[in-house]
C-alpha cells in the first residue's frame, strides 16, 4: 500500500528517564520538500510532567542485519529542546529511498532502526502557564489625579483649587521639584497661587502629569488649548507636553490660527512647529489671508525678523 508524503507509522511505546516516547516513521517524507526521503519524528508522550522543559540530544541510528548501528546512516535530530509532550523532534531528511533500498539493510519491506536518547530536566514550569496582567502604575497614578485625601499641597487657579502630590509634580517636572522640594519659597506652603493661567488649562495641564494625556479637545477649542498648555508646558520645563502641544497645533493649522501659533514658536523656541507654520503659509492665498489675520499685527511688532521672512516669501510669490 502506498502511504502519502506526511502520513506515518508509530512504533510501540518506549520508556526513557521515566517519561514514555514513541517514533513516528514517514515512509515518504515528513513534507513535500522531503518527498523522496524517509523520515523520523521522536515524540514524548502525553502524561505526568507534560509541562516540564526537556533539553536532550538524539540520534536515530539504521540496523545492519546483524543489528549492529550503521555509522553512515545515522543522523541528529533537530531542535531537541520542548516544553511540550506534543511537539515532535524531526529528523526530516534520514535516508533517501533509493539510497536505503540499495544498501542492502532492508530485508523485504522491513527496516531497523536504533535511538539513542540523553536529556536533562529543568524544574521549573513553563512560564506560559503564568497569566501576568498587564502593569497598572499608570492608571494608579492617574487615580490620584484630584485625590484631596492624599494630597499634600494645593494649587489656587484662576478661583479654582486643585489638590495635588508633590512629589507626583517633581518627578514629572524640574520647575515643580524646585518649587515644591527645594530652597524656594513654596516649601513649605500648603496652597500656591499659580498666576497668569486659566484654571482648565492648569487643569489639562494636571492631567498631563498624571496620565501623560490630554482631555478630548475638538475643533477650535482644541487649537487654543494647544496653543495655551505649550506655554503652561515651557514654563513647567515639560518638553514631552511641549511636543504634543506643537503636534496638536500643527494638527489644527488654519489661517486664523497660523500666526498667533508662529509668535508662540518663536517665543518658545519650537524650530519644527515654526517650520510647519511657514511651509503651511507657502501657498499665495493662504500666505495673504494669514497677513490680514488678526494675530499678524502682533506678529510683525514682537518678531520683526519673522516679518523679514513673511515678506520675503510674499514678494517670491
Amino acid at each position: 500500500m502506498m502511504v502519502a508524503t506526511g502520513v506515518h507509522l508509530d512504533s510501540g511505546e518506549f520508556h526513557v528517564g521515566g517519561y514514555a516516547w514513541h517514533l513516528r516513521y514517514y515512509p515518504n517524507g515528513y513534507d513535500q520538500e522531503f518527498s523522496s526521503s524517509i523520515s523520523f519524528a521522536l515524540v514524548r508522550t502525553a502524561g505526568a510532567g507534560d509541562n516540564v522543559r526537556l533539553h536532550a540530544r538524539a540520534k536515530i541510528s539504521l540496523l545492519d542485519l546483524a543489528g549492529e548501528p550503521v555509522a553512515r546512516y545515522s543522523q541528529p535530530v533537530d531542535k531537541c529542546s520542548t516544553s511540550k509532550a506534543s511537539d515532535p523532534w524531526v529528523c526530516k531528511s534520514f535516508i533517501e529511498r533509493d539510497e536505503l533500498e540499495k544498501s542492502g539493510h532492508v530485508v523485504g519491506d522491513r527496516l531497523a532502526v536504533r535511538c539513542d536518547l540523553t536529556f536533562n530536566v529543568q524544574d521549573r514550569l513553563v512560564r506560559e502557564l503564568v497569566a501576568v496582567p498587564p502593569p497598572l502604575l499608570r492608571r494608579h497614578i492617574g487615580e490620584l489625579l484630584g485625590d484631596a485625601r492624599t494630597s499634600d499641597v494645593r494649587f489656587k487657579v484662576g478661583g479654582e483649587t486643585f489638590p495635588a502630590h508633590r512629589c507626583v509634580l517633581a518627578a514629572r517636572s524640574p520647575v515643580f521639584r524646585a518649587e515644591l522640594l527645594g530652597p524656594m519659597r513654596e516649601h513649605a506652603a500648603t496652597t500656591i497661587r499659580v498666576d497668569d493661567m486659566d484654571a482648565a488649562v492648569f487643569a489639562a495641564l494636571l492631567r498631563f502629569v498624571y496620565t501623560d494625556e490630554l482631555p478630548e479637545l475638538d475643533g477650535g477649542s482644541a487649537a487654543a488649548m494647544a496653543q495655551h498648555l505649550l506655554v503652561a508646558a515651557d514654563r513647567y520645563d515639560m518638553e514631552r507636553l511641549k511636543k504634543v502641544c506643537e503636534d496638536k497645533m500643527v494638527r489644527h493649522l488654519d489661517v486664523g490660527t497660523a500666526a498667533t501659533s508662529l509668535a508662540l514658536a518663536e517665543q518658545h523656541d519650537c524650530p519644527e512647529l515654526k517650520k510647519a507654520i511657514l511651509r503651511f503659509m507657502a501657498s499665495p492665498a493662504r500666505l495673504k489671508a494669514v497677513m490680514a489675520s488678526d494675530g499678524y499685527e502682533h506678529l510683525v511688532t514682537s518678531f520683526p525678523s519673522i516679518a523679514t521672512e513673511i515678506l520675503a516669501m510674499f514678494a517670491a510669490h
